[in-house]
């Protein structure tokens, strides 16, 4: 494999528009085999969360000084608090490893780490519900990616 696809490999794990619902997806069609694929973007999409909470504790301070960086952070902070809190309230850590476990647009590690953040969960638990919810999302991606349509029917009904 190039440099150039292990690069956007890479990249796309660690981004929050595509973690591994785009990652794994790339690094498979150009020619990465699943086996190699999913250990590196599970391995590289669980260390957002460690990585989240860096960002909030150091930069997260100086820069909330800066209106426009405050205004976006408490924008998408009130989102992320509205889609999290009520399954949080219900379901405790687990709400945290089902939502990042679901590989839709807008679940994910990040999101669930900030959200964990927001309500005041603890940092060790939350990073490793979310590193449990990373290994189910990049097992569901991975098997969709292997197996296809096929992959759905584990989760689809079909009424004849």
């Amino acid at each position: 494999m190039s440099a150039q696809v292990w690069s956007w490999t890479v990249l796309l794990s660690l981004l929050p528009i595509s973690e591994l619902r785009g990652a794994i997806p790339y690094a498979m069609t150009q020619g990465i085999p699943f086996y190699v694929a999913w250990p590196v973007c599970v391995f590289l999409n669980a260390l957002v969360a460690p990585l989240v909470y860096v960002f909030l504790a150091t930069f997260h301070k100086l820069f909330y000084k800066w209106s426009l960086y405050a205004r976006l952070f408490d924008k998408i902070i009130e989102n992320a608090r509205h889609k999290l809190h009520e399954k949080v309230e219900k379901y405790g850590y687990l709400g945290i490893i089902l939502f990042v476990a679901i590989p839709l647009p807008i679940t994910g590690a990040y999101t669930g780490t900030l959200g964990a953040w927001i309500l005041g969960l603890s940092r060790r638990k939350t990073i490793l519900c979310v590193l449990i919810g990373v290994i189910i999302s990049g097992t569901i991606v991975t098997s969709i990616m292997i197996f296809g349509h096929g992959a759905f029917s584990l989760f689809i009904k079909e009424v004849h």
